[in-house]
């Protein structure tokens, strides 16, 4: 893997000054890791990790003991603003590399970054509310928010677990094999029966958005990867409940949303082991911030229920923007959630190709 390190290295050079996707870039340090990892199983494979603590996260520890070779730390969002959906790196605020007057979603936006300009093939992350399946819709790559619990993480809160964004579903599965102990693939049966919600009851989704998940799913319905099952998923908007979680005070009310959306999750997944949404309710924003509308509307609910989810490349919208198209399942089948995903991915494309510049 010394030449892919090497061309890692050589495209974050010329790249990153453009793209600020990394805060720091450890050249030397990963070329001596290289040589030591060369015998191991992922026997040099360069990765990034999200921030400059995420060298001493528990994946990117498992992963350089597997082999793999942190190359630097990516960017995350910086002081000043109470919104996360952005990053800055080294050189400057975090571009999307589709289109570089928008955000490429956060918080972590590097790491997305990274993955979508093919400087690194996976990056670690971790999801609170959507941290790491926000910017990889958003940045058209996969991302992994494995199920609460299955990974240590430091929030106290619970709500944050973490994750992988990655050229494909497979690279992912890289990602989990090394990371967990008795990782065993699942394959898919096709068709899947899935419930598609556009908006999980409360969301209000742009018309831009709903469209290229909307056809995405016709596309998966249409090749025999997904057989649609009758009926909905509604939940209670869980904004006050997850920001009760947050500041440590769930109140009674955040409690009763909390309490019901699990009921109506254990319902779906009694009866089908796919739930299928947008990722986002809306294309990425410009760096002037978000506006009124969260961009974790759809994310967040799986945050405060513990649910492995993902999100998969969908298409573009009209701008040019990529969206992506939100898979969950039942608690602890993440497994099966990459199975799914590897199915949906055949039908749907991998990650677009980005051309520099």
């Amino acid at each position: 893997m010394t030449a892919a390190l090497e061309a890692s290295l050589a495209r974050i050079d010329r790249l990153d000054p453009e793209l600020h996707a990394f805060t720091e870039v450890w050249h030397e340090e990963a070329r001596a890791r290289a040589e030591a990892a060369s015998r191991l199983p992922l026997a040099g494979l360069p990765f990034a990790v999200k921030g400059r603590a995420g060298v001493r996260s528990y994946a990117a520890r498992r992963l350089a003991a597997a082999g793999g070779v942190a190359v630097g730390a990516t960017s995350v969002p910086g002081p000043g603003t109470p919104w996360q959906t952005w990053g800055q790196g080294a050189h400057g605020r975090t571009v999307n590399p589709w289109r570089r007057d928008r955000t490429p979603g956060g918080s972590s936006a590097g790491s997305a970054v990274a993955v979508a300009a093919g400087l690194v093939h996976l990056a670690t992350g971790n999801d609170g509310a959507g941290s790491v399946r926000i910017p990889a819709a958003w940045c058209g790559v996969f991302g992994l928010k494995t199920t609460t619990g299955l990974l240590p993480s430091s929030d106290r809160t619970g709500l944050a677990s973490p994750g992988v964004l990655a050229r494909s579903v497979d690279l992912a599965e890289v990602y989990l094999r090394h990371v967990t102990d008795g990782y065993v693939p699942r394959a898919a049966r096709l068709p899947v029966p899935a419930v598609y919600s556009p908006d999980l009851g409360f969301a209000a989704v742009t018309p831009e958005v709903a469209d290229v998940t909307r056809r995405a799913v016709g596309r998966l319905v249409s090749a025999g990867a997904v057989r649609l099952v009758a009926g909905s998923c509604d939940l209670l908007d869980p904004a006050e409940a997850w920001t009760a979680v947050r500041a440590g005070h769930p109140a009674p009310s955040a409690e009763r949303i909390r309490s019901a959306n699990d009921r109506t999750l254990d319902a779906l997944f009694a009866r089908t082991p796919l739930l299928l949404t947008p990722v986002a309710p809306t294309p990425p924003h410009g760096h002037e911030g978000p506006g009124d509308v969260y961009s974790t509307a759809l994310t967040w609910a799986f945050n405060l229920s513990g649910h492995p989810a993902a999100s998969l490349p969908a298409g573009f919208t009209p701008e040019g923007c990529p969206a992506g198209l939100q898979l969950v399942t039942g608690r602890g089948t993440d497994a099966e959630l990459l199975g799914f995903a590897r199915a949906l991915e055949r039908v749907l494309g991998p990650a677009p190709a980005w051309a520099d510049g």
